[in-house]
């Protein structure tokens, strides 16, 4: 994958996290589960942390900056990595496009929208947006990837 194409895959999906967290401030009430499927709800709510709520006591600025350095790394982490690998290439792309949607949340409004929630009668897993989605698939990817790598490397040590 070449840079520009990851960039305009990166601008594609931070504006449709963009456009859905907008439609969810528009149509959803806050605080109130409304049923879409089986064990999925949207229930619109804000963190003012990170991940899991965590780190909700530090400052928004704070936090805006650490998020900043964060895709400075991954940036970084994309730049280094070999044209050739599809998977962790959209794996970082992924990655940056969940962090960038975040962090226009937490600068414009100050906490991220966090809107979809699996759950059941009596449970349920944290509430997240799709760009939190975006960075778990992202992670998924360059998981995958070291794993083909991995197998390609002991493949051609056999061989050998």
């Amino acid at each position: 994958m070449n840079r520009i194409n990851g960039v305009i895959l990166i601008i594609l999906l931070a504006g449709f996290d963009q456009l859905s967290k907008y439609l969810v401030e528009q149509k959803l009430p806050f605080a109130q589960r409304e049923p879409f499927i089986p064990f999925v709800s949207f229930f619109r709510t804000y963190n003012e942390g990170i991940a899991f709520s965590l780190l909700s006591f530090i400052d928004n600025q704070v936090l805006s900056i650490l998020i900043v350095m964060v895709i400075i790394f991954v940036l970084w982490m994309w730049y280094q990595m070999k044209a050739d690998r599809l998977f962790s290439q959209l794996g970082y792309v992924f990655i940056l496009a969940g962090a960038i949607g975040n962090l226009i949340d937490r600068i414009a409004l100050g906490h991220v929208i966090d809107f979809i929630q699996f759950h059941t009668d009596n449970w349920s897993f944290a509430i997240f947006n799709l760009a939190d989605s975006f960075v778990t698939i992202g992670a998924a990817f360059i998981i995958l990837d070291e794993i083909i790598q991995m197998r390609k490397s002991n493949k051609r040590s056999i061989n050998e």
